[in-house]
């Protein structure tokens, strides 16, 4: 069969795949936190890349928001919920914060201070391998505006040195002072608690917005297509366009318990649908796996994944992809 007549066909991979639970080890975390229920908003801050999504994961304790080596993978707000006993701590991963230029990057922008200003605590996520640069400079000033508890976080820690980290921390706080800096490993969890801890004892007192067992308030179809997302950026590295997208167009759950699920990948242009196709729907066959297995394990029921790649010129520029996203549609160009 051709690349060309691939688009409109349904690929669906139900072989078992393996999943790796090999975890470093991490200390016990501190007791949880006793005294009258708290709960609050918690932005991430930082630029792209900085680790926010993977810190978001970590403290929920399981998998809310796409991880990606790919910079600015995050584009709509994603809520995840982590309990501390008795607070909740509402995560907000916001976009990386960059210099945007297309009418997408300006609507991840603004969404991004937007939660910034109406959360209840701010943390700023610095990688610490990149250290203090020129995106890290520009986030300083408008910080410094919000009059919130805030906290430094740098991540990404393993192979630097101490002295390196201490440095980078006091520069920081020199320009603008924190009221508490962390350093910290999210795929280690080093650290990782002592956060959870101090978002836990600084959000407000006041009842829980969410039930117990809720670890995310962005619906599992939203979810589920973030997930397809991620395993595209993973597998096309650079080859994938920033702007393409992924649509849950059906979930239907099925007497025996699984789930048929049925996703869009939508793509500007016939040369990138053949990119995401690869040879003979060798490279859409192996994102449908990886992304089946993925939502098999955090849904807990058996899916039937089906991918459907089509091309939609300019849906960059469609108020309503803005709305699905969360995000404010910009004006202008």
């Amino acid at each position: 069969m051709a690349d060309d007549d691939l688009a409109d066909d349904l690929f669906d991979d139900d072989e078992e795949d393996d999943f790796d639970a090999d975890q470093e080890e991490v200390a016990d975390p501190p007791p949880p936190l006793a005294g009258p229920t708290r709960c609050g908003f918690v932005a991430l801050l930082g630029a792209p890349n900085a680790g926010k999504s993977t810190l978001t994961n970590a403290l929920v304790g399981t998998k809310v928001s796409i991880v990606s080596h790919k910079v600015q993978t995050t584009r709509a707000i994603v809520r995840g919920i982590a309990l501390d006993g008795a607070a909740q701590i509402v995560l907000v991963d916001t976009p990386g914060i960059f210099a945007p230029k297309r009418r997408l990057e300006r609507a991840m922008v603004s969404s991004a201070w937007t939660h910034a200003g109406d959360a209840d605590v701010i943390a700023l996520l610095v990688d610490a391998k990149r250290g203090m640069d020129e995106d890290i400079e520009a986030l300083l000033a408008p910080l410094a505006e919000i009059r919130k508890p805030r906290a430094l976080i740098l991540t990404k820690i393993d192979l630097i040195r101490r002295d390196t980290l201490l440095a980078l921390a006091a520069q920081l706080n020199e320009r603008l002072p924190f009221d508490r800096v962390f350093m910290i490993s999210a795929l280690t969890g080093d650290g990782v608690d002592d956060v959870r801890r101090w978002f836990a004892e600084t959000v407000p007192l006041g009842p829980w917005l969410y039930p117990e067992d809720q670890v995310s308030d962005a619906p599992m179809r939203m979810l589920a297509a973030e997930i397809t997302r991620e395993k595209m950026f993973l597998r096309l590295h650079d080859e994938l366009p920033y702007r393409s997208t992924v649509e849950t167009e059906s979930w239907k759950e099925l007497r025996n318990g699984s789930v048929r699920i049925e996703q869009t990948i939508y793509v500007e242009r016939e040369s990138q649908r053949k990119i995401v196709l690869g040879k003979g729907g060798s490279t859409i066959k192996t994102i449908s796996s990886e992304a089946r297995a993925e939502i098999s394990q955090i849904i807990e029921q058996p899916v039937h994944l089906f991918l459907f790649v089509k091309v939609r010129e300019s849906w960059a520029d469609d108020p309503e992809r803005y709305r699905e996203m969360g995000l404010e549609f910009p004006k202008g160009g």
